[in-house]
């Protein structure tokens, strides 16, 4: 099973977003920050979304701090929080976005 970011689950997002990462310098907690711009949902309408959920091998991950941002009245770009609360959620959260790249062809860099 490769990595995938789904808001309805079942359907994968087929944009790739654009995530920036934080984390605490004591390692305690951390937020990764996705940013989709103009996302498969808001192209076909859909804009009923409870939340985003990243699925791999391991299972889900998910959080429902989802927000639509509006250019001049329209629904352009979906931004996502997903907060971590400790290092094993920080590892996992990590272990998926390395799943997640390596199957969309992706590399990691840092500010």
């Amino acid at each position: 099973m490769s990595a995938a970011i789904q808001f309805i689950r079942g359907v994968d997002e087929e944009v790739i977003p654009d995530v920036r990462l934080t984390r605490a310098k004591d390692g305690t907690s951390g937020r990764a920050i996705f940013y989709f711009e103009n996302p498969n949902l808001i192209q076909e309408g859909k804009l009923d979304v409870m939340g985003m959920y990243l699925q791999d091998e391991e299972g889900e991950l998910s959080t429902i701090d989802v927000n639509a941002k509006f250019v001049n009245g329209k629904p352009h770009a979906i931004e996502a929080n997903y907060d971590m609360k400790s290092e094993e959620e920080w590892n996992r959260f990590m272990r998926f976005m390395n799943r997640y790249a390596e199957s969309h062809g992706l590399g990691f860099s840092k500010a």
